[in-house]
């Protein structure tokens, strides 16, 4: 009874460790470094990718344009290959705006979740709390809407994201391809639901 009870707790105990911990990440004295996501952040630019998304059965694709307006201040676009706008959302600061939305998609939890990755997407400097290394690897923890996102750098580029919640990966961006700060290929994971965005440079 005693080993079993004392499995048990190293199993809970496993089970609720902290995302860095499960991947072997040990914490960094290294805080003062600033968390950066350089993807979409020259102004200069129009980010503009072909979208393929796989959503409960149906799978669709499109065009997915982001544009960095000014400080803090980045434009969404997707639209069909033919033109027509499906959403277009627009972050400034903490504000979220819906320019226009079809009306089928307009549904407050299809919302939320689509604010809630593309402001993981979009956002240059996180407000990181910790840092993490193995070897010359480097995980930032930072809070976006209440949740834990995990930024994972390789040799200096940012390759992941991941949202998680009770230590388990929810949600997961990983970036290849990258050139000159803009990552060729996306593709957006979603581990509880049915939900996938790839995204393909032009």
């Amino acid at each position: 009874m005693r080993i079993l009870l004392s499995s048990l707790c190293v199993f809970l105990l496993m089970a609720c460790g902290s995302y860095p911990k499960k991947q072997g990440f040990v914490p960094s004295a290294n805080t003062s470094k600033e968390l950066l996501n350089p993807y979409f952040s020259d102004v200069s630019k129009d980010y503009v990718y072909k979208a393929k998304i796989d959503a409960f059965q149906k799978s669709f694709g499109g065009i997915f344009v982001v544009k960095k307006l000014g400080n803090d201040h980045h434009r969404i676009v997707f639209t069909t290959e033919m033109g027509n706008t499906i959403y277009d959302f627009e972050f400034q600061g903490v504000n979220f705006k819906i320019n226009r939305i079809l009306p089928e998609m307009d549904k407050k939890l299809l919302i939320n979740v689509l604010k809630r990755d593309f402001l993981a997407l979009i956002k240059e400097n996180p407000p990181r709390t910790k840092y993490y290394s193995k070897a010359d690897n480097t995980i930032a923890e930072a809070t976006l809407q209440s949740k834990k996102h995990y930024y994972t750098f390789e040799d200096g580029q940012l390759k992941k994201i991941v949202q998680t919640g009770s230590g388990k990966e929810k949600v997961t961006f990983l970036f290849s391809g990258i050139s000159d700060n803009i990552a060729k290929k996306i593709v957006l994971s979603h581990h509880n639901f049915k939900l996938q965005i790839v995204l393909t440079a032009f």
